[in-house]
């Protein structure tokens, strides 16, 4: 057994059906940049990473081994204003698929809503 030396999760990657809308969502909810490539035969847009800030980085992905889904691993988003979040997610259609509950004892906010390809994500504030 090794000593961990690192956080357990360095990348993730969110199926996409249409990366343009994808990207369209993300942004609009949370203000992110993207770059852009092909990755292997895959389509990807790259989060934005700041080196010196903890988190990880991941990047929406499109291809055949990519499918949008409820199921499996939620990826919880942080933001500074939920309630803006959800407002601009809602403006794009998209569902809550778990309202807006707060955490008092531990400092928290959190939602679930669906992205514009399918996927159930969450929303993190800190109060």
């Amino acid at each position: 057994m090794t000593n961990q030396k690192t956080n357990p999760v360095v990348y993730f990657e969110i199926p996409v059906n249409d990366m343009r809308r994808a990207i369209t969502f993300y942004q609009t909810v949370f203000g992110f940049t993207f770059e852009q490539e092909e990755l292997d035969g895959y389509d990807m847009a790259f989060f934005p990473l700041n080196d010196n800030q903890p988190g990880i980085t991941g990047a929406l992905a499109k291809g055949d081994v990519y499918q949008p889904s409820h199921q499996g691993a939620i990826l919880y988003f942080y933001t500074e204003d939920i309630d803006s979040a959800l407002e601009n997610a809602s403006r794009l259609g998209s569902q809550i698929l778990y309202p807006k509950t707060i955490n008092t004892d531990h400092g928290f906010a959190v939602a679930e809503i669906e992205d514009s390809e399918g996927n159930r994500i969450a929303l993190r504030q800190t109060i």
